[in-house]
């Protein structure tokens, strides 16, 4: 299988319009619902930057152009692609061609009721994509196909079908066998994925990894070690790049100001804040911003 990682170029999608205070975040599922399989719609073309509530999201389109935007990353709308959406990301459409496609939404809840480790796994080495571009479709689209048609059925074997079916999806995506996606087992890799969890979902994020490792039962110690494991950093490195992400969508998406946003953040130092940003990113947040805004106006 031939697959080509997306790479583009960052520039800012603004307008001159004044900026919310607060990131939109849209629910595109019910309370009682785990997950949801439905085709594209074909009305969609311009969106506002937004999160999703607390879930994962993959896009298949095998129609379609224009780009679509990834926290401050556009991504041109080449069909066949898959796109994934962290439960976390900020992301918006401009599409200027009909899409078609595919849609899979999956909640927390969802992971928490399937026994199948592999699954899990295999959506746990998606979760840190956000584009793959694929040649040959036919293959992705049977099995989309039949998700679509069991989500309608619903009846008591209807979540296994979905594990199965969502299992042979990501299976096709990875490549299995491939020495590059080995899948990593045992409690460390467990630790981590907890964590991740932890951070990408528990708002406002805490600075220390202390809080963390004490909602998690463990150690900063241990989960410094679980972190390296999985991705070769450590947990901390792991949180100040999550913080530092959080705070290039706050620049970039609202008005708000640097110590609005430092606060929002838990700095209780704005100027800490501003020296975090910069040994993290080698520009002030206000200049960011600044150099954000001008990269749209090029």
């Amino acid at each position: 299988m031939d697959t080509t990682l997306c790479s583009f170029n960052f520039t800012l999608n603004s307008g001159e319009m004044k900026k919310p205070e607060k990131i939109s975040i849209k629910d595109k599922i019910g309370p009682d619902k785990h997950y949801k399989i439905e085709p594209f719609r074909k009305d969609v073309r311009v969106t506002k930057p937004h999160k999703h509530k607390q879930y994962f999201e993959i896009i298949y389109l095998s129609a379609g152009a224009g780009f679509h935007w990834i926290d401050e990353v556009k991504y041109e709308i080449n069909p066949p692609v898959f796109f994934f959406l962290n439960r976390d990301q900020m992301h918006h459409w401009e599409l200027s061609g009909e899409p078609d496609g595919f849609v899979i939404i999956l909640k927390g809840s969802f992971l928490e009721q399937s026994r199948d480790e592999v699954l899990k796994q295999l959506l746990q080495r998606v979760w840190f994509s956000d584009c793959l571009y694929i040649k040959a479709a036919h293959r992705y689209e049977q099995i989309l196909s039949l998700l679509v048609q069991q989500n309608a059925v619903q009846n008591n074997y209807t979540f296994h079908i979905v594990d199965g079916l969502l299992k042979a999806l990501l299976g096709e995506l990875l490549g299995l066998g491939g020495e590059e996606h080995i899948l990593q087992k045992g409690i460390q890799l467990q630790l981590y994925s907890r964590y991740l969890d932890l951070i990408l979902t528990n708002a406002p994020l805490q600075r220390r990894v202390s809080y963390y490792a004490d909602k998690l039962k463990t150690t900063p110690q241990n989960l410094n070690a679980a972190c390296r494991r999985a991705i070769g950093a450590s947990a901390s490195e792991l949180l100040n790049e999550q913080i530092l992400t959080e705070a290039k969508r706050l620049l970039i998406y609202t008005g708000n100001n640097i110590t609005e946003i430092a606060y929002q953040l838990n700095f209780k130092d704005p100027s800490y804040f501003v020296k975090f940003f910069k040994k993290l990113q080698q520009h002030t947040p206000d200049g960011y911003r600044k150099l954000s805004f001008q990269n749209h106006h090029l």
